[in-house]
């Protein structure tokens, strides 16, 4: 592979928007699955599509999506983090009070999304663990980098202890069932009934966070110390021979814990979680040292270039898939909810996706933020921010 490193953008690292923007996608076609059903709520597979084209669809998503593309965004905010701070020592200004606010708005823009929208919000989860940044943001950075491979080490260690001890995620299999399908039945209703839904999910859901919470404490811990050091910000050309070893290591035994997940059950499975929550961040990692090694190419930069402003409003993006995803599944819109078998639901997200790129692309030419981001941004400074370029 030629790598032939390219212009870096002054005001805005084009391999961290890039990054987020493909960590939208993944995040996109795990979630887009629970809009098209209710049964993964519960743990289960929606008997109604038991085509062999529809589990090879559900496996390929758990190997290769499942438990991996909120640690790469989780890792991007950790890093973003640093870079709020250089601005704010910049500015002079108070950084801690406009962070507290920042996360305030996204607390509440996540709580509007989870009833509304989507009850696996994330947001909520992000603002919550955002103050736990704020507290060891002087960490140092290799301080960050062991703390978060505890965290990492007692997780997995737990879910180890809970397969050897025989605890079932799924103990009652036909009252699982008929979760899903009441689920499903929900989502295929009205406006009413989908919020209902999502309230009767909320405990469920966070439920799910006591795992999916401390590991992206972890990966935000990681970011944070990758961007004390500055990793993402002066091209990959002293870096090549490192991200070439995440590639060695991180591709056979992130894959290796992949299929273990997948073939266990994904996330019913407290063997599988094992597996995933301790080789999950290496082929995390191998994905990215690809990407940036990709990116460097001239090819590889124009695609960098075409994922970047899906990244640079991430947060807009991130709303307006879920909106997406109720006006095509639920009975708010389509009612496709329970109609659609696994396999077309990542053709759906390669279809959103599609459109959101050219969207972000569209609407970044016009305007400095995305909605959301302007929102965000409005609270954060307390001031109503120019829009237009």
């Amino acid at each position: 592979m030629t790598e032939t490193l390219r212009p870096r953008t002054p005001t805005r690292l084009l391999d961290v928007d890039a990054l987020r923007g493909f960590a939208l996608f993944g995040i996109l076609v795990v979630n887009l699955a629970y809009f098209a059903s209710g049964y993964p709520f519960h743990l289960v597979a929606d008997p109604a599509h038991g085509s062999w084209l529809d589990h090879s669809a559900e496996f390929g998503v758990r190997l290769l999506f499942e438990m991996k593309f909120y640690l790469l965004f989780s890792f991007l905010f950790g890093y973003s983090f640093t870079l709020q701070l250089a601005a704010a020592g910049r500015a002079g200004a108070n950084f801690t009070a406009r962070f507290v606010r920042r996360l305030g708005g996204l607390f509440v823009l996540g709580g509007l999304h989870a009833v509304l929208l989507f009850q696996g919000d994330i947001l909520t989860t992000y603002a919550l663990l955002g103050l736990v940044l704020l507290a060891v943001h002087r960490i140092r950075p290799r301080t960050a980098v062991i703390a978060a491979g505890a965290i990492v080490g007692v997780m997995a260690v737990g879910m180890a202890v809970a397969a050897l001890a025989g605890v079932e995620l799924v103990t009652d299999q036909d009252a699982a069932l008929a979760g899903g399908r009441a689920s499903t039945d929900a989502l295929a209703g009205g406006l009413g009934s989908v919020i209902d839904e999502h309230l009767r999910s909320l405990p469920t859901m966070a439920g799910s966070l006591a795992v999916q919470g401390p590991l992206a404490l972890a990966a935000f811990l990681v970011g944070l110390a990758a961007g004390r050091r500055k990793l993402l910000a002066d091209g990959i050309g002293r870096h090549t021979v490192a991200l070439r070893r995440l590639e060695l290591v991180g591709y056979p035994i992130g894959l290796a814990g992949a299929l273990v997940f997948a073939i266990g059950g994904g996330t019913a499975s407290p063997a599988g979680l094992a597996a995933s929550i301790l080789t999950a961040p290496l082929l995390v990692s191998a994905y990215v040292a690809t990407l940036l090694r990709v990116f460097a190419t001239p090819g590889g930069g124009r695609l960098a270039r075409a994922l970047a402003p899906a990244g640079r409003m991430a947060l807009s993006n991130y709303l307006g898939q879920s909106l997406l995803g109720v006006l095509i599944f639920t009975g708010v819109g389509l009612g496709l909810t329970g109609d659609t078998p696994p396999a077309v639901v990542p053709v759906v997200a390669v279809g959103i996706f599609a459109v959101q790129l050219e969207l972000s692309r569209r609407w970044l030419a016009r305007y400095r933020y995305g909605p959301a981001e302007w929102v965000l941004r409005a609270v954060t400074n307390a001031e109503r921010p120019r829009m237009r370029r």
